[in-house]
């Protein structure tokens, strides 16, 4: 049996219980072992390890005991906002030299120690919404936000290249479900999807996994 491992912040957590890995949460990883585990009864394990406000540097901070130890066959990773969130709300920010390099050195470990382990990654994304919005004191936020988070989605594709690694694009698909609805509709605030986005990240993640060799 294999293991398909989600690693990220809030949108991949969604809800967990951190104390039992066989609940996964209510969002896309859900989704995903119900889809995969009706198609292909027994094939595989499904683990969900995110951590809700998770910057990449938390993510590699969790290596070890959150990545390495779990050793899946599959490692699904979706982070980014948060680390451009972070620095508009005044907390911590990453910045896009240190995203990348924590990202690369992240990526670099997970294959050095699981040389065999395909790698899904997911594109950060956001839409116009409550948490992303301009406001008193920031003018330009969306704007700020927006680009911040194009520019990791950027880096995120070239590491997927370095890496081997299937890159799932999502800011294009959600831009577009967001001329069929509202924003709204399918990222509640901007940022954390509703049930409805949850599914249109199924639908990409599995058009992803269907890549050969994956």
């Amino acid at each position: 049996m294999k293991t398909i491992l989600f690693q990220g912040d809030s949108i991949t957590d969604c809800g967990r219980d951190r104390g039992n890995d066989a609940n996964l949460g209510n969002g896309y990883p859900r989704l995903i072992e119900a889809s995969l585990g009706f198609d292909m009864p027994g094939q595989y394990r499904f683990v969900n390890r995110a951590v809700s406000g998770d910057r990449v540097p938390d993510v590699y901070a969790r290596i070890v005991r959150d990545v390495l130890s779990v050793r899946p066959d599959v490692l699904s990773l979706l982070v980014g906002v948060n680390d451009i969130w972070h620095g508009l709300d005044g907390c911590s920010g990453t910045g896009t030299a240190r995203f990348e390099k924590v990202y690369d050195l992240f990526l670099d470990e997970v294959t050095a120690e699981l040389p065999g382990v395909k790698l899904l990654l997911l594109e950060p994304f956001l839409l116009p919404g409550t948490a992303t919005n301009n406001r008193d004191g920031q003018p330009d936020r969306f704007s700020v936000f927006d680009s911040g988070v194009k520019e990791l989605a950027a880096i995120v594709r070239s590491l997927a290249d370095r890496y081997g690694a299937v890159f799932v694009p999502l800011q294009g698909v959600f831009d577009a479900a967001a001329l069929r609805a509202e924003p709204s509709y399918w990222l509640a605030d901007g940022v954390h999807p509703t049930a409805k986005g949850h599914a249109l990240i199924c639908r990409e993640w599995l058009k992803a996994f269907a890549t050969p060799d994956v």
